[in-house]
């Protein structure tokens, strides 16, 4: 029960579940926030660079370094209703923790509030991606994480995007920045069930092209998933399995500016901060008041 005896509002169960870090902007009770942020500390099947378990806070400390009103959207964040129940406390198994947030974000999502994973490996979009089974789904990303299983897991880091499209069936998957896919994953006869942007073409044809092509075939509910990797390294180095000749900051800025509107769940994942240089966890902090901002200046 909230502070205000409503029923419906799920802020004890939620509280035993997290811990009580925050990010600084977040000054909204959970009972008055419309957006959710929340951290999943959770890399076990990562199988490169590991180290996304310490992204959150990372996140929230480069946060602390913004400015809390943004001109360009004409909002002061502090103002808004965002709200940090803080990290999710995870076990070992990786279906365990996809389960445990599958439960976590419903008592969110059936409160009427929109959750913000900070991540943690991609695996973890799985968990929230089950509580919008009728939405679309934009994915930053340069790999196509389309394998059945890896390293004998179906709950990897490289399987989400095929767990997706189990979700979310055919033609609603819209993978942007892509440029890495295994020979296995090609040729399975599913691959072409999700539209994959190669970075290649976002630079030959422009993020607006891109952008088109989702509006016209999209609903009106967008899960947004950012998988830090799929920026280029020079912008984004911290991450657990950088990938050459990716798309740009300010492409992925535009996706979010564009959509925000529609976006009904959004997570921020793969950053490793023991690689980064203070740059990626400063553009993933941004990337949050960017999609709470352009979507409170398009409501």
């Amino acid at each position: 029960m909230g502070n205000n005896g409503r029923q419906k509002d799920h802020a004890a169960e939620l509280s035993v579940m997290f811990s009580h870090r925050k990010i600084a902007d977040a000054q909204a009770t959970y009972e008055d926030a419309r957006y959710v942020i929340f951290g999943v500390p959770f890399d076990q099947t990562s199988s490169f660079r590991r180290g996304s378990r310490l992204a959150p806070d990372s996140v929230r400390v480069a946060y602390d370094n913004l400015e809390s009103f943004d001109f360009q959207y004409g909002v002061n964040y502090p103002d808004l209703p965002i709200c940090d129940i803080g990290d999710l406390y995870v076990e070992e198994d990786p279906k365990e923790v996809v389960d445990d947030i599958e439960r976590s974000v419903k008592h969110i999502v059936d409160d009427g509030k929109i959750p913000i994973m900070l991540g943690g490996e991609h695996s973890l979009s799985t968990g929230l991606v089950r509580n919008f089974p009728d939405a679309s789904m934009i994915v930053i990303d340069a790999h196509s994480d389309f394998r059945n299983e890896y390293m004998g897991n179906i709950y990897n880091h490289a399987c989400v995007t095929r767990r997706s499209l189990e979700i979310l069936g055919p033609g609603k998957i819209f993978s942007v920045g892509t440029r890495s896919v295994s020979k296995e994953e090609y040729e399975d006869p599913d691959f072409s069930k999700v539209r994959y942007f190669s970075a290649n073409e976002v630079r030959k044809t422009g993020i607006e092209a891109v952008i088109d092509e989702i509006k016209k075939k999209a609903g009106d509910r967008i899960y947004f998933s950012i998988d830090m990797d799929g920026i280029d390294p020079s912008e984004a180095p911290g991450v657990g399995t950088p990938e050459p000749y990716g798309i740009s900051s300010t492409d992925v800025r535009a996706l979010i500016n564009h959509f925000a509107k529609k976006i009904v769940g959004f997570d921020i994942v793969e950053f490793t901060p023991v690689y980064d240089n203070g740059n990626t966890s400063m553009l993933a902090a941004k990337f949050i008041q960017d999609f709470i901002g352009s979507r409170e200046t398009h409501s």
